[in-house]
């Protein structure tokens, strides 16, 4: 593998921040906790909810040394931002146990293969610098292959950007020291075959812990919360006296609200969540309940 480097509090006034550089290819992830109020509303044609926990990934043109327009976001970062957020969910937190809304955002700063599996490594580094008490850290390599036939091969660790320009494969794996949380595959052939698949993965695990190793070292284990982060208080009510917190039309919880400056999510099973910067204003809450 290319030369790593690995860091985290870059940037102080955020959340949580994390560097991340494999050779060319450097990452900065930037991540922003709030209430429960603040997930991302989702509502297709097949699936309504909510969403507590979104990686975003932005690749601008001078990531390659190019000029360009900065427009919207397109097809090449919204996959890649999945990739990185299906990597990462399988370790955030229950929203038991950690009931804030996270957003995470890759930027690429240079470009010279496999950002959006620099965004897992950068964005873990990021997540435990935030104080969020993931299950355990996460990295990703892409992994290549120049092929003639099926017994003359050579699978690569690391591809850089000409590799997987002028090679057979990109194969993305990230996962943790346990197993594999994401993959994806890019193949320029018929296909390859079981073989060939058990070496890249073998080789992709031992870059894994490598990598792995050099993030642990800059950051073991996830800080204490950020202090910058909004706090959040859980409580119990009885179910049967919803409706008296809410009051008509909204009007009793709209008050406590106006007159603390809290949020107030309220579940069916009557959990009572008090979000707040405020530490006085979140315990008169309590105590109006």
């Amino acid at each position: 593998m290319r030369p790593i480097f690995a860091d985290t509090g870059v940037l102080p006034v955020v959340h949580g921040s994390g560097v991340f550089y494999r050779g060319g290819t450097h990452i900065l992830s930037l991540v922003t906790l709030g209430g429960p109020k603040e997930g991302q509303l989702i509502e297709g044609m097949e699936v309504q909810t909510v969403k507590h926990f979104m990686h975003h990934y932005n690749f601008p043109p001078f990531s390659t040394g190019e000029t360009g327009r900065m427009g919207g976001t397109g097809r090449r970062e919204v996959g890649h931002g999945a990739l990185a957020e299906k990597a990462l969910s399988a370790v955030i937190p229950s929203r038991e146990d950690f009931p804030y809304t996270i957003r995470v955002v890759s930027e690429s700063m240079a470009s010279n293969g496999s950002t959006s599996q620099g965004s897992i490594c950068a964005s873990t580094m990021a997540l435990m610098d935030a104080g969020v008490p993931i299950k355990n850290p996460v990295a990703g390599i892409a992994m290549g292959l120049m092929l003639k036939d099926e017994k003359n091969y050579k699978i690569l660790t690391d591809i850089q950007g000409p590799e997987d320009h002028h090679g057979d494969m990109d194969f993305k794996a990230a996962g943790t020291k346990e197993g594999i949380t994401a993959i994806q595959m890019d193949v320029k052939v018929a296909g390859v075959t079981v073989e060939i698949l058990k070496e890249a993965l073998e080789q992709a695990k031992k870059a894994r812990e490598g990598i792995l190793e050099v993030m642990l070292k800059a950051l073991p284990g996830p800080r204490e919360l950020s202090k910058r982060a909004p706090v959040i208080m859980k409580i119990m009510i009885d179910p049967s006296k919803i409706g008296a917190v809410v009051g008509p039309g909204g009007k009793m919880i709209n008050s406590i609200i106006e007159k603390t400056g809290v949020e107030i999510d309220i579940d069916q099973d009557g959990t009572v969540l008090i979000t707040g910067k405020d530490r006085e204003a979140r315990t008169r809450t309590k105590r109006k309940r």
